[in-house]
């Protein structure tokens, strides 16, 4: 089986531009191809995750991956899926944010003796000069027709600007770029990247008269058509220090039923007969395919000592087994103790604010113990401590412990 057929019976492929040219390519040749990581936070999150699942199959397979680093398209911002400009950085947060990107995607991709490639498209972008840059690279970019791209389509009524217009010319110019350094024949990237993709391999073709392919994999999104990583803090981070292990397993252990054999197939190295197998479970047995599911995509992101970890954590809170030493705790001082829980609880960040710790009262979700909280005013009071140690239930599923230190 080819590394095209992997990746399509797990479900990656949506879009190529020379379908039977590429099946033929990745079967007999080992190809450099790339895809572009724009560094417009501190952390890759789970959508990233996505693509890097993608190189590592296609390393599996001999192909060398390159991950380019948008240092440079990160200063224009990307207008696909967006409803509005991003926010502009400055060169030394997309520095940093880079730098924070490297050290996650070594997890996943193996650098050794120039297997992969980790690369900075600040490095020649940064470098051009306008005016050669729209006589070398505009005069193939049709106005027109850049206006069909549905990156563009989807924001002309709110209002489209003449950097993010850029934003194509940029992404083009990388494929270009990596394609006369290295040798670099295919770009991958979400499916929203059809467009910026299709760009770079005719823009390829139109200057070094050379075949360029493209290939993009499928968006995380849920079975309704949501996009999956959301969480009610925000994006599901790879970095333990914004989303600890503990609630990125319990992320994936509580996915609906009906995503289970997908993020299997997508999120995990499971062979595909174990996938279907796991993916077939129904009613309380597909606790089994969740719990499976949660634990190989946290040790894929976090390692195995982790995993195993959150797992326990997660038997404990739910299960009634295990110790609660790995069940995400906060501490707080003794002078803390006898005040309203609902300032401690905004104190140790396990509510985001106090009116939404007044939400929970009211609803009847917010439980110390086996109490159930009902009034605005609860004391953490001393005697609620076992061995300096009190579990907090928030919602249905949000268990944080609580310990004096």
């Amino acid at each position: 089986m080819s590394v095209l057929d992997t990746l399509k019976e797990r479900g990656f492929v949506q879009q190529l531009t020379h379908e039977e040219e590429i099946a033929e390519l990745l079967a007999k040749e080992k190809i450099t191809f790339y895809i572009g990581f724009d560094p417009t936070a501190d952390s890759l999150h789970v959508g990233h995750f996505l693509g890097m699942m993608v190189m590592a199959h296609m390393q599996r397979a001999g192909h060398r991956p390159v991950c380019l680093i948008g240092g440079g398209t990160a200063m224009v911002g990307d207008p696909s899926g967006k409803s509005d400009m991003r926010k502009m950085m400055t060169q030394e947060t997309i520095r940093n944010n880079g730098e924070r990107f490297k050290v996650q995607m070594q997890r996943f991709i193996d650098f050794s003796d120039d297997k992969a490639l980790m690369l900075n498209n600040a490095d020649w972008l940064l470098k051009l000069n306008y005016v050669e840059v729209l006589r070398d690279v505009g005069v193939h970019f049709s106005v027109n027709r850049m206006l069909t791209a549905e990156c563009f389509k989807q924001r002309l009524e709110r209002g489209l600007s003449f950097l993010e217009f850029n934003y194509m010319l940029m992404q083009g110019y990388d494929f270009l770029e990596l394609n006369r350094r290295l040798g670099c024949i295919m770009q991958m990237g979400g499916d929203d990247q059809w467009s910026n993709i299709l760009a770079g391999a005719d823009l390829i073709r139109r200057k070094e008269s050379k075949p360029a392919y493209g290939l993009t994999f499928t968006l995380l999104t849920t079975s309704d058509g949501r996009k999956m990583g959301k969480t009610e803090k925000g994006a599901l981070w790879l970095d333990a220090e914004k989303t600890s292990p503990y609630d990125f397993y319990q992320y994936w252990r509580n996915v609906d039923d009906a995503d289970v054999e997908k993020c299997l197939a997508l999120l995990t190295f499971l062979p595909m007969d174990e996938v279907r197998r796991l993916g077939a479970f129904k009613d309380k047995d597909i606790n089994i395919a969740k719990k499976t599911l949660a634990f190989e995509v946290t040790k894929l992101v976090h390692g195995e000592a982790e995993a195993e970890k959150a797992q326990q954590a997660a038997e404990a809170l739910f299960g009634g087994k295990g110790a609660l030493d790995n069940a995400p705790t906060a501490a707080i001082s003794p002078e803390t103790v006898g005040t309203k829980l609902i300032d401690v609880l905004a104190l140790t960040g396990i509510i985001t604010t106090k009116s939404e710790g007044r939400r929970l009262i009211q609803q009847g979700g917010l439980s110390i113990g086996d109490i159930k909280v009902t009034d605005l005013d609860f004391l953490l009071t001393a005697d609620l401590f076992d061995n300096n140690s009190v579990l907090i239930r928030k919602g249905k599923k949000g268990y944080h412990r609580i310990v004096i230190a």
